[in-house]
């Protein structure tokens, strides 16, 4: 990113801003998530304090949707010719970071946007997400927010009024609020959305078949638990998923035991249709064929990922800092990615490249150091260990320098996270730590004045 003086957007005086004229995927996998969350050529005025979006032509360019769009600011009244000699540095950089046989048609056909709506309309158009879906998933967000707000008497009625669009989307979207909450240390949020959505998810028809296959697959789950104590074979397996009679029940334990699912499984599945009677050989075809499809999509998924995992790996290797790469890319660092590394790490020691075997053991370095807990954890569980309050009390003056707004939201996110994963007495032991912390924490802060 570079950074330029501009003007400010609302009094016109001088600011710094930092500004990027081309989100390219091909090289910053975050290019996308940076236009649709506007996080990007913004800017902080210190006269009267805006905030917010600059005017800046912008190039945005996705390789695998073949997607090369361009805007420029009406605001800036550029002539038509002009918009063009100044986006032509940025359409000329994206096509030589493509190798000769990446170079497609449309790399010669940018596409003019009018406005910037038009152009994120046209990114997740791309992406199979209509505008008509837009705004059915900003009602959902206005009916949970509506409901929020309401009083706990009126809500059978609205939801009632509004249960055509509090269907499956709907409790997703609750569900990634509670989530998002949670992870942001916003523990009465996150509890108020939990409450509402215990609360009516027993309201509507799309509620009770979440609650009637919650149900289902916990003690489909369960009883493969036991199954797995005992021995858990391909056979047991079979019979287990058989016994099910609700569909998200079989589903779950496909997703769970998919590496069971294997040639031996459905030879065995293939045996058992041969050998029952007529009238159950077609509940057994429906599971296998059901079974099949399903592992089939799985498969797919995971090479979806393994090889967008692969395509990470090389963007990070051939990034010029690798902290800062690793860094951009935190959310997308998961099992695939260490797969994928691993991989790469194979093959470099197997053609003796040496300098990039280098560069892999550097990013494990990295991420062993990074995934090393936080420090508040280990006091954390140094007061969970203690049983009285008296020593804990000890330990907290021992670490008062410790015990920061930051230390208290920890704690707290972590109350509420027990307390959504259902482990009760675990919740029950941090809270108590939690208050107990926050009334030292207030003491000393009296004490200090």
């Amino acid at each position: 990113m570079a950074k330029i003086q501009t003007s400010c957007p609302r009094c016109r005086q001088p600011v710094l801003a930092e500004v990027e004229q081309l989100l390219d995927m091909k090289v910053d996998p975050k290019a996308k998530q940076k236009l649709l969350a506007g996080t990007y050529n913004r800017a902080v005025c210190q006269n009267c304090g805006y905030d917010g979006p600059i005017p800046m032509p912008l190039v945005y360019h996705d390789p695998e949707k073949e997607l090369l769009l361009t805007y420029f600011p009406p605001e800036l009244g550029i002539p038509l010719n002009e918009q063009e000699r100044l986006l032509g540095p940025y359409i000329k950089q994206v096509t030589e970071r493509l190798q000769p046989e990446e170079r497609k048609a449309y790399l010669f056909r940018p596409q003019s946007m009018l406005t910037m709506q038009t152009m994120i309309d046209r990114v997740l158009e791309a992406d199979g997400i209509t505008r008509e879906m837009i705004e059915k998933s900003q009602k959902r967000l206005n009916l949970i927010q509506r409901l929020l707000n309401a009083t706990p008497s009126s809500r059978p009625e609205i939801v009632r009024q509004e249960e055509e669009i509090i269907d499956q989307e709907f409790f997703q979207m609750l569900g990634q609020l509670i989530e998002a909450s949670l992870a942001g240390g916003d523990r009465a949020t996150a509890q108020a959305l939990v409450n509402l959505q215990k609360e009516i998810l027993p309201l509507t028809q799309v509620g009770q078949q979440i609650l009637s296959d919650s149900s289902a697959i916990q003690t489909a789950l369960q009883d493969l638990q036991e199954a797995g104590k005992r021995g858990l074979t391909r056979e047991a397996l079979l019979d287990l998923m058989l016994k099910q009679t609700n569909p998200a029940a079989v589903e779950a334990l496909a997703r769970v035991t998919v590496t069971g699912l294997d040639y031996e499984f459905f030879t065995i599945l293939s045996e058992r249709i041969e050998k029952a009677p007529e009238a159950e050989q077609s509940r057994l075809v429906q599971l296998r064929d059901k079974l099949l499809a399903m592992t089939q999509e799985v498969n797919r998924q995971i090479q979806e990922q393994m090889q967008s995992a692969r395509k990470l790996v090389d963007n990070i290797l051939n990034a010029p800092n690798l902290e800062k790469a690793l860094e951009e890319n935190l959310g997308s660092l998961d099992e695939f990615f260490a797969e994928a590394l691993r991989e790469a790490l194979e093959q470099a020691r197997q053609k003796g490249d040496i300098e990039r075997s280098a560069r892999i053991q550097k990013i494990v370095s990295i991420l062993q150091e990074a995934a090393k807990p936080p420090a508040e954890y280990e006091l954390i569980e140094n007061l969970l260990s203690l049983q009285d309050e008296v020593s804990r009390r000890e330990l907290l003056e021992k670490n008062e320098e410790k015990i920061t707004p930051e230390f208290l939201q920890i704690l707290s996110g972590l109350v509420s996270q027990m307390e959504e994963q259902g482990q009760e007495e675990f919740a029950h032991q941090l809270e108590r730590v939690y208050k107990q912390v926050l009334r030292f924490s207030m003491e000393m802060n009296m004490k200090r004045g």
